[in-house]
């Protein structure tokens, strides 16, 4: 069976993609902060018939990356990696004038310092797994300027960049750039509590992820919202 690393895989993205992996036959190695929310996706994840292990910490932490790379070289292998795990910087956010410098630092440790340091860990797996594959997911806050988002989409606009050259480094890997649009998430909700519109559920973006896994286009920078339209999957950017 195919065998993918989820960070953040307890709720919101994160569980969705884990959740429809199940279903086609991928183990799994999903991990949060929060143990009982962890434990219980986990069981649910289990239900599809596949293997999931459950490893509770911070991806910020190197022995939490060896941790869940280990975890996936018993299962047998490593064929998809997903930065998901994410950090705002100030909950809920606010402009740039009022955002801490250890803010700012919290966001990039785990949005691009842990992703990359997740990849490290993982390549030698994902080199031999012969399709391997990396998906960071990124936000449209990383291209466009949003009052308040600044730091956090800082941190995107930098995960994007290692992604994107990681990908001419790695030419026998597929890494793509996800921006998956506005969803219903804690995240946002965390991020905007006064925002009240109505957002996607997370498993309606999740058809999108599947097609970069079903076609494997070329490394790059793709968005959701395209992938789930009829758009030549080439044109996406």
């Amino acid at each position: 069976m195919p065998v993918a690393i989820i960070t953040g895989g307890s709720k919101g993205l994160g569980r969705a993609l884990a959740a429809t992996l199940a279903e086609r036959g991928w183990d799994l190695v999903i991990d949060a902060r929060t143990a009982g929310a962890l434990q219980e996706a986990g069981r649910e994840l289990a239900k599809h018939g596949a293997q999931v292990v459950a490893v509770t910490g911070d991806v910020t932490e190197a022995a939490h990356r060896a941790a869940l790379v280990a975890a996936a070289r018993d299962l047998g292998g490593l064929d998809l990696l997903v930065n998901n795990a994410s950090a705002l910087g100030a909950e809920p956010l606010v402009g740039l004038s009022e955002l801490t410098v250890e803010g700012l630092r919290a966001a990039l440790e785990t949005n691009v310092v842990a992703a990359l340091g997740l990849v490290r860990e993982a390549l030698p797996l994902l080199r031999a797994a012969g399709a391997g594959a990396v998906i960071s997911v990124s936000s449209d806050a990383a291209v466009e300027a949003y009052p308040t988002w600044g730091g956090y989409g800082a941190s995107k606009a930098a995960l994007d960049q290692l992604s994107a050259v990681l990908g001419v480094e790695e030419p026998g890997l597929r890494v793509w750039a996800v921006d998956p649009g506005d969803m219903d998430t804690d995240l946002y909700a965390a991020a905007a509590p006064d925002d009240p519109g109505e957002r996607p559920d997370p498993a309606d973006v999740v058809p999108g992820f599947l097609r970069l896994l079903d076609e494997r286009p070329a490394s790059g920078r793709y968005a959701a919202t395209e992938l789930l339209g009829t758009v030549r999957i080439g044109d996406v950017r």
